[in-house]
């Protein structure tokens, strides 16, 4: 059932993939930096005071990378210890400065008492962003981010340090990240959303050899979401990950992303799916609508685990 309701949305997907082929070449030729702020008056006057911009020594790369983080009211009066969110941002190339405006989603949240106080991190996924590209100079955006920023964070800031006290989520570009990762590191997160994920380009390099379009592939062989899920499901030792699709009926990944849950049901994958009315590809439509739902769930999950 599931293969033929593929079938019938492949016809579609192939007809816009070459245009999509092309913006992703087009995208890959932008500049790209691993420290890429936002302009410093535009970012004064659009994001939370608490926002901050910071850099740390990439250990594998020898350069600095950068980084923004929210810290919830009271951090710097307090001594408490806080869950973490990060965020994985759209697009490609990465740039840390493409998804931190959802840090005034999670300033509203938390002064209305909508949220407790958590700390949210919006990184840079790399060149390609949340991939690892080993032919690629300083191309590592996912080994980056889970080895090198992820531990930085907690040895700089008052987290928990815990899984229990630490969520993934991402949109688009983001939400495929978020989805790879989750499967291949469930050791580090527990609360997971991915959210308007490019299921179908991953479809593609599964069936395409590791190829996404004629000039780019993943490798090694299995580099999707679709395979890393099935074998997240296939582990005996495989962790409880708490998981939340989401997706705009009106985006153009949302028949894929349906379909992907119906495919973590048939692999026995437990998770909940959250489709949101009339909301085109967008992270900040999708928050409008329905970012407190989002945020409650890393939330549900901290309560249980609260120290």
């Amino acid at each position: 059932m599931l293969r033929a309701l593929f079938c019938l949305l492949i016809a579609s997907y192939s007809l816009g993939f070459a245009q999509n082929a092309k913006k992703t070449k087009a995208a890959a030729e932008q500049p790209f930096s691993w420290v890429s702020p936002m302009n410093a008056e535009l970012a004064k006057k659009s994001l939370p005071p608490t926002v901050k911009h910071a850099t740390f020594k990439s250990a594998s790369m020898g350069i600095d990378v950068g980084y923004y983080i929210y810290l919830p009211p009271g951090y710097e009066t307090s001594q408490e210890k806080y869950p973490v969110v990060y965020h994985l941002h759209g697009g490609r190339p990465g740039a840390e400065n493409k998804a931190v405006r959802l840090a005034s989603y999670v300033d509203t949240a938390i002064q209305k008492g909508t949220i407790k106080p958590t700390i949210y991190v919006f990184p840079n996924g790399g060149p390609v962003s949340w991939y690892d590209m080993p032919e690629m100079k300083q191309g590592m955006g996912e080994s980056v981010f889970v080895k090198e920023l992820v531990p930085q964070i907690d040895a700089t800031y008052r987290t928990w340090g815990t899984r229990e006290g630490r969520a993934l989520e991402g949109y688009s570009q983001g939400g495929r990240g978020t989805t790879r990762i989750m499967f291949k590191h469930p050791e580090l997160f527990l609360s997971v959303a991915p959210g308007g994920s490019g299921y179908g380009p991953e479809k593609h390099i599964q069936e395409n050899n590791g190829y996404e379009n004629d000039s780019l592939r993943f490798l090694p062989l299995g580099y999707n979401a679709w395979d890393l899920a099935k074998a997240f499901a296939a582990r005996q030792d495989r962790p409880t990950l708490n998981i939340l699709v989401w997706d705009g009926t009106k985006c153009f990944n949302y028949e894929h992303n349906k379909l992907f849950s119906a495919y973590l049901k048939e692999l026995g994958i437990a998770h909940e799916f959250l489709s949101i009315p009339e909301v085109p590809h967008t992270a900040t439509g999708s928050y409008d609508v329905k970012g407190d739902e989002i945020m409650r769930h890393h939330q549900k999950t901290f309560d249980k685990h609260r120290p």
